[in-house]
C-alpha cells in the first residue's frame, strides 16, 4: 500500500487496531485508559482521573470558580474611573486616541463618535484606596483581596468568537475548553461529580442576549468525558439523569453492566478511546443519580448563609443560587466551576439596563468570596470575575446627558481574581484617560488562561495534546504569560 493510499484510509486510532494483528490490539489497548487521551497515551491516568505528569509544580489552587459576565461588562462605569471624561461630554473621540483601529458595523457607520462619560459615581476601598463604582458596593468591600486587571485585551471585536477565544483558545469552534483541560490533565477530588460543571444563570437587564453555545463548554478534540456538565435550574438538574417511569434503581444498574459488557466488546474490538469514554460516562451518570439531588438541595444551608446570598438564592436559576450552588460544587471537590451571567451587552439605554445586572451579581459575587473564606477555602479556591471584552468610551445611537450606549471594545478591559495564590489589594495594568487604549502591562486573554493554569499548578506551555498534526495548546501556538505581577 503506498503512502496516498494510507492518507485515503485515514487511519485513526481506531483504524489502526481494527487493522492490526489482534495480539497487538489487545496488548496496545491493555495500556491504554480514556482519562489519557490519545496523545498522553505513554501515560497512566491517576485514579481519579487526571494525568501523573500533573500538576506540574506545586498548585496555589486546587479549584476554580469562573463568573463569566457575557457580553462585556463596561469597564468604565464599573472599574475604569476617568473623571477627566466629564470634560469631554459629547465631544468627539479624537483620531489621535482611535488610530483607525477597528470598528464594529454597529458604530462604523457613525459620523460622530461623541464621550459619553460614565455618570456612576466612583469611590475609594479599603486599605489601598481602590475606586470602585457605585453600581458594585458589596464587591468593592472586598478590593483588599482581590486582584483587578484593567488591561485586559483580545482581538475578537464580536461576541461569539470572542467567548470562543476566552472559554477555548481559539476564536474557532473545535478547540477543548479551560474547564476540559483541566479536568483532563487534574482530573477530579470527588468520583461521584463531574470535574467540570456549568450554570446558565438568569439576568434582569436588557432582555436581548447573546447566545451560549454549549462548544464553550466542550471538550473539542479531547475525549468527551471531560466537557462541562450543565446544571439546569428547572426540572431534572442534569438532562435525562432520571429513570424512565417503571425503572427502578435495580434494573438500570443491570442495564448499565450489559451495556458496558457491550461497549468493552467493542473497545476491545476497535479501540476507540470514545468508547472507554462512554463507559465512564454511562457509570458517573449513575452515581450522579444521588450525588446531584445531593448538591442542588440547599435546605440544609442555614438562613445566615442564605441572607448572607442575597434574597434571591433561594430561586434557582438566579445568579445568588448559582454562586452559593458553587461553593456546595467546590467543597464537594469539583475541579472547575462556570457560571455564564448574560445580558451585559449595553449597546443603548446603558443606565437603565447596568444597574439591573450589577445588581444580578454584586451581592451574590461577594457573598461566595465571603462564604469560601470562612469556611477556609479561600487560600486553595481561584475565583475569576469579567466577560470576553470592553465597551467603547464614545456613545452609540443617541448621547444625552442621562443615558448612552456603548459598542463593543477588544482593545481594553477589565477582570478581577481573587483566592488561590492571587495577591489581594493589587490593581494591574492602565489605560489612557478615554478608557480606550492600554498604557500599562497589556495582559492577553491567553496570559490570563496561563495564570489560571499556573495557579493550579500547570505549565501552560507543557500542556498539550496532540491533534491534526500539532501539539495543541489552551495558550495557542503564540503561548501565554504567567501574569506574576498579581500572584503571591
Amino acid at each position: 500500500m503506498n503512502w496516498d493510499q494510507q492518507q485515503r484510509l485515514e487511519l485513526t486510532r481506531r483504524s489502526l487496531f481494527s487493522r492490526s494483528a489482534a495480539g497487538l490490539g489487545v496488548a496496545a489497548l491493555s495500556s491504554l485508559d480514556a482519562s489519557t487521551g490519545i496523545a498522553a497515551s505513554a501515560t497512566a491516568a491517576k485514579s481519579a482521573g487526571g494525568l501523573n505528569a500533573l500538576p506540574h509544580h506545586e498548585p496555589k489552587a486546587k479549584r476554580a470558580i469562573y463568573l463569566f459576565m457575557s457580553g462585556a461588562p463596561s469597564q468604565i462605569d464599573l472599574w475604569d474611573h476617568k473623571p477627566a471624561m466629564a470634560d469631554w461630554f459629547d465631544k468627539d473621540l479624537p483620531e489621535s486616541v482611535r488610530k483607525g483601529q477597528r470598528l464594529t458595523t454597529m458604530t462604523s457607520g457613525q459620523s460622530r463618535f461623541p464621550i459619553a462619560p460614565s455618570i456612576y459615581k466612583f469611590s475609594p476601598y479599603g486599605e489601598t484606596g481602590t475606586l470602585v463604582s457605585e453600581l458594585l458596593p458589596h464587591t468593592a468591600k472586598h478590593v483588599d483581596d482581590i486582584a483587578i486587571v484593567r488591561s485586559m485585551h483580545t482581538e475578537a471585536i464580536n461576541h461569539d468568537p470572542a467567548i470562543t477565544y476566552i472559554c477555548t483558545g481559539d476564536q474557532l469552534p473545535g478547540k477543548a475548553s479551560l474547564g476540559s483541560w483541566l479536568s483532563y490533565g487534574l482530573g477530579t477530588e470527588n468520583e461521584n461529580l463531574p470535574a467540570f460543571l456549568v450554570m446558565t444563570a438568569s439576568w434582569t437587564g436588557r432582555k436581548e442576549a447573546q447566545a451560549l453555545y454549549n462548544r464553550l463548554w466542550g471538550s473539542g478534540f479531547l475525549p468527551s468525558k471531560y466537557q462541562g456538565v450543565s446544571l439546569r435550574s428547572s426540572g431534572d438538574p442534569v438532562l435525562y439523569l432520571s429513570n424512565p417511569k417503571g425503572v427502578s434503581s435495580s434494573v438500570r444498574r443491570k442495564m448499565l453492566d450489559s451495556l458496558s459488557r457491550l461497549n468493552q466488546m467493542t473497545a476491545d474490538a476497535v479501540g476507540d478511546p470514545e468508547t472507554r469514554a462512554r463507559i465512564a460516562q454511562y457509570e458517573m451518570a449513575f452515581r450522579m443519580q444521588t450525588s446531584v439531588p445531593d448538591l442542588a438541595d440547599i435546605s440544609d444551608e442555614p438562613q445566615y448563609i442564605l441572607d448572607l446570598y442575597g434574597p434571591e438564592v433561594t430561586t434557582p436559576g438566579t445568579f445568588a443560587n448559582c454562586c452559593l450552588m458553587a461553593r456546595r460544587m467546590a467543597e464537594r471537590g469539583v475541579r472547575f466551576t462556570q457560571i455564564f451571567h448574560r445580558g451585559w451587552d449595553q449597546h443603548n439605554n446603558l443606565p437603565k439596563d447596568l444597574p439591573h445586572q450589577c445588581h444580578d451579581v454584586d451581592q451574590p459575587s461577594s457573598a461566595l468570596l465571603t462564604d469560601l473564606r470562612q469556611r477556609g477555602m479561600m487560600d486553595d479556591t481561584l475565583v475569576v470575575w469579567g466577560g470576553e471584552f470592553g465597551r467603547t468610551i464614545y456613545c452609540q445611537g443617541k448621547l444625552t446627558a442621562d443615558t448612552y450606549g456603548r459598542d463593543h471594545h477588544p482593545k481594553c478591559f477589565s477582570v478581577w481574581l481573587a483566592g488561590g495564590g492571587v495577591q489581594g489589594g493589587v490593581v494591574h495594568g492602565a489605560t489612557d484617560e478615554f478608557s480606550y487604549n492600554i498604557t500599562q502591562d497589556p495582559v492577553h486573554i491567553r496570559d490570563l488562561n496561563a495564570t489560571i493554569l499556573h495557579l493550579m499548578g500547570i505549565d501552560s506551555d507543557r500542556f498539550t495534546y496532540a491533534f491534526k498534526g500539532l501539539d495543541q495548546r489552551l495558550t495557542g501556538v503564540e503561548g501565554g504569560r504567567v501574569v506574576s505581577e498579581i500572584l503571591v
